[in-house]
């Protein structure tokens, strides 16, 4: 693996964070959720991605970025399942009760 460096490492990181952050804020609240749904895939990749980085970090700060886009990878993934979870629930039918309870009442 060859040898990149911490500013180009850097770079690469800060830009990551103002594409990202243009790319989901342009996402209307109504689509947002079922993109999150399917991209749990993508975030996979990421997190594969940001622990290959973190294997060949070899000085501090490139550790400590490395570390850094793991732990938010990690977020983003697990929000994703969680948001898929949430939405999933609200397609459930609520419980029918037996007609027998109903007359008890």
């Amino acid at each position: 693996m060859t040898s990149i460096s911490s500013m180009a490492i850097l770079t690469i990181f800060a830009l990551s964070i103002f594409v990202g952050f243009e790319v989901v804020s342009k996402v209307s609240t109504t689509l947002h959720t079922p993109l999150m749904s399917g991209a749990n895939a993508i975030h996979g990749i990421i997190l594969v991605g940001a622990i290959m980085v973190a294997d060949g970090a070899t000085n501090t700060l490139e550790t400590t970025l490395a570390i850094l886009a793991v732990l938010l990878a990690t977020i983003n993934m697990v929000g994703g399942f969680v948001v898929t979870d949430r939405m999933l629930e609200m397609f459930k039918g609520k419980p029918k009760t037996p007609k027998n309870q109903e007359a008890g009442k």
